[in-house]
């Protein structure tokens, strides 16, 4: 280390006070963090790119300063989710330093990465007050049955009005409609329940009749149409 020659002539005067850290709140612990490996905690946080054509959610589960789980969703940009895919294998191994400041190949990626990095050493995280905090696999907990994502998706213009194209309970197939042309409810296809009986040897049709079911007053509507169409 390469002292000026100005410091070097000074004289020297006792440091008195030294508090340290002030302690953060970290799985039912309050820790005073002076390294990488005293963080630990799980919590989520959301990044865009610059152009903000997408965003991903990201949700990291930290024990001793080390990234052991990471869930990544993605919506708006279709190059997005190659990304998350390569950030995947990137990130679980990594300290939370090293994450921060290696290239996840997304800008949104990386935003979230550089909030959720915020958050942890702060002790902002969702387990700051949870004895041991959760256990690895709790990140996959958020998706639900099915492992999908809690997808909003819906348009409208202002001569044709809005469309429910999904929600968080499935794929909308039909609108329900009132004789003044409001939306009154909806026909959905919950699509990861669906596959999976797919996969268990369900018939492709069976599997889908037996995973739609209708929300609102469906029943008595005035007419139906197909969001995607009509």
């Amino acid at each position: 280390m390469t002292y000026s020659k100005q410091v070097e002539d000074m004289a020297c005067v006792a440091k008195e006070v030294n508090h340290g850290p002030a302690p953060i709140p970290e799985e039912g612990k309050w820790v005073a963090a002076k390294e990488v490996k005293d963080i630990s905690g799980l919590t989520h946080g959301i990044g865009w790119c610059a152009p903000q054509q997408g965003a991903c959610k990201l949700t990291l589960n930290v024990k001793e300063g080390i990234i052991q789980e990471a869930l990544l969703e993605t919506v708006g940009c279709s190059g997005m989710t190659h990304s998350a895919a390569m950030a995947a294998e990137i990130l679980s191994g990594k300290t939370i330093l090293e994450a921060l400041n290696t290239d996840l190949v997304c800008d949104a990626i990386n935003t979230a990465m550089r909030e959720l990095f915020l958050q942890i050493v702060y002790g902002r995280t969702q387990t700051a007050f949870s004895d041991d905090g959760l256990p690895i696999g709790a990140g996959m907990d958020d998706l639900g049955k099915g492992l999908r994502s809690q997808t909003g998706t819906t348009y409208s213009t202002l001569s044709k009005g809005p469309r429910y194209l999904e929600l968080a309970e499935g794929y909308v197939t039909k609108l329900a409609l009132d004789k003044e042309d409001r939306i009154i409810g909806y026909e959905v296809v919950q699509l990861g329940k669906a596959m999976e009986a797919i996969k268990n040897g369900v018939d492709a049709n069976e599997a889908i009749k037996k995973n739609t079911s209708t929300k609102g007053r469906f029943a008595e509507a005035a007419k139906y149409i197909d969001p995607r169409k009509e």
